[in-house]
Formats: structure tokens, sequence, C-alpha cells
């Protein structure tokens, strides 16, 4: 059954803001020398824990020679950590510094914070609305 054109119109304009919407906050970082990838492994690790290289690779869906130049950048910014494994002196476990936590939650105030000043411009109707679709999104995301 083909689509409809307000089907497509409304993925197509979905699609295009939430894409130069997340651009534009990948943009405020606290460390402008970070890559994309290595923001987002950065910020993985800092949520989640300790992992190994090999993990991590495939969370990030890359080859583990890739994440090995990714995991040896922040290690010499100073934000990770590669330690043995207790249980296996073979294996190498990740884990974020105190410095490399900083770098994330800096990261993350100042996308809040530029999010926010963009939000407050808008009417108090405007925010209800993307307030509601935001729960759609995430319902969207869900199925």
């Amino acid at each position: 059954m083909p689509e409809t054109a307000p089907a497509l119109s409304l993925s197509s304009d979905l699609r295009n803001a939430t894409l130069r919407l997340a651009r534009r906050i990948r943009l405020e970082k606290a460390d402008d020398e970070l890559s994309e990838s290595q923001t987002s492994v950065l910020a993985y690790l800092s949520r989640n824990g300790e992992q190994t290289p090999n993990a991590l690779a495939a969370w990030e869906h890359v080859s583990p020679p890739s994440m090995n130049r990714t995991l040896n950048a922040l290690e010499s910014a100073g934000y990770i950590a590669r330690t043995p494994s207790g249980d296996d002196r073979r294996k190498v476990i990740v884990s974020v510094t105190d410095a490399g936590h900083a770098v994330v939650a800096e990261t993350r105030r100042r996308r809040d914070a530029w999010l926010d000043r963009r939000l407050a411009a808008l009417t108090a109707t405007e925010r209800a609305t993307l307030e509601s679709a935001a729960g759609v999104i995430r319902k969207v995301l869900e199925q």
C-alpha cells in the first residue's frame, strides 16, 4: 500500500529536523579536540561503567583496531584508563577517569544549556507541543 504524500512529508520533515537538531547539539562539548566517536565512547563508558575494548567496538559498530585508535586518543587526553582484567590478564578493562567524567558532565551541561536557551525563546504553547512530541518520539523509538 503506497504511502500518502502527507505521511511522506511528515517523515521527511521529522527526519530532517531531528538530524539537524542532533548535529547542532553535538557541537556543544567541553573538549573540542574530541571527535564524535571519542565523545560517544567516553559518554557510554561514563554512563555504563567499565568495558572491554571488544565490547566497545561492538557497541560502536567499528573494528577493534578502529576502537583501539579511539581509546588511544582518550587515554592520551587522560579521560580513560586501561587495566588488565583480574580474571584474564590477556583482557583489558577500560574505565573513565575523573577527568573523563568531568568532560562528560560539562558536555551534558553545555548541551542542555544550549537547548534550554532555545526553548526559552518559544511560547508556552510551543513548549507544550514539544513536550508532547517528545513522548511520541519515545513511543516511535520503542516500536
